[in-house]
């Protein structure tokens, strides 16, 4: 058992344990076009249904595999597992014991399927996305394991077919398991991130995933059935007690952003910024936003820059 948990924490090859190859390529066009923006919230007869019926786009059938993320190796030590849950639980906000199982379910699928892949991450966002960790034995993430990794699936390829193939409902289920994998991953590496109003915001719209566009939506407790673009990051910061406007074009100019690289929770800006910014994304990481996109549209993850798009910088509020 030492050597696998060695083998866990170390990572094949001996270097940092890699969490999970995260995918973009699920931008569409529309949510570049100018929409109108309004600082009250839409009435809504009834809440149009988030998946299916074109309210999600279907993923890529061919995935665009981006650079592996990696976790950060913990020393070496006696029980060499309890110390990474203890360390990473809390931060990751995940249950030690269901935390432990994920770490067994990879271990397990290293011995059977060494080909798939599967690192803890994925079961991770897969247990927040489906329960929200409350099933967190060793068996289920075995199980879940066994079932990703079957007829020959190699994850570092075949991460969003396998990942939707799992759930009935599984576009909307692998978006929510992705952009919950991808936090969990960059907070492994940086887990004194866990406590600031950039992770407080993330964790709120990533929980948003699957709710309508709605123009003018400040959210349901505002009394709309969903968020507009701006509406959707003004409440994920003020659930971090950070105040923005309301518009993406006053966000824009409140905050004035950067060409650098964006990083977890940065808001990602689109339009002219000599006249006016448009449309306002979340960046969560490896390339990927929580968009709220356009009419019709669920909330959901989309790669943040596209060919051809009117990208205007991204800024930290």
């Amino acid at each position: 058992m030492a050597n696998r948990l060695h083998r866990f924490l170390a990572g094949a090859g001996g270097r940092a344990l890699v969490a999970v190859p995260l995918v973009g390529a699920l931008a569409i066009g529309g949510y570049m076009l100018a929409e109108p923006e309004s600082a009250e919230p839409v009435p809504q007869a009834a809440a149009p249904n988030p998946v299916g019926g074109g309210a999600v786009p279907a993923g890529p059938s061919t995935l665009r595999e981006t650079a592996p993320v990696e976790a950060v190796t913990p020393a070496v030590a006696p029980n060499e597992l309890d110390v990474w849950v203890s360390r990473l639980a809390g931060p990751l906000d995940i249950p030690p014991q269901a935390l432990a199982s994920y770490a067994a379910g990879e271990l397990k699928l290293r011995e059977e399927r060494p080909d798939c892949h599967l690192t803890w991450v994925t079961l991770a966002g897969m247990g927040k996305a489906e329960d929200n960790h409350r099933d967190g034995s060793a068996e289920k993430a075995i199980a879940a394991g066994r079932k990703l990794c079957g007829k020959g699936v190699d994850l570092n390829t075949g991460w969003w077919k396998a990942v939707g193939a799992y759930k009935n409902d599984g576009e909307l289920f692998r978006q929510k398991a992705l952009g919950n994998a991808q936090l969990y991953a960059t907070l492994s590496l940086n887990p004194e991130l866990a406590s600031t109003p950039t992770t407080r915001a993330t964790r709120f719209a990533l929980d948003q995933i699957g709710l309508p566009y709605v123009w003018g939506g400040n959210g349901p407790e505002a009394g709309a059935a969903g968020f507009d673009c701006s509406g959707l990051t003004k409440a994920a910061y003020d659930s971090a007690g950070v105040n923005l406007p309301r518009t993406a074009d006053s966000q824009f100019r409140a905050l004035g952003a950067s060409a650098a690289e964006p990083a977890l929770g940065d808001l990602v800006f689109y339009g002219n910024p000599g006249t006016r910014i448009h449309h306002v994304g979340m960046y969560v990481g490896n390339g990927l936003m929580v968009n709220a996109p356009t009419e019709g549209q669920a909330i959901q993850l989309h790669s943040y820059r596209t060919r051809g798009d009117d990208y205007a910088g991204a800024a930290r509020p």
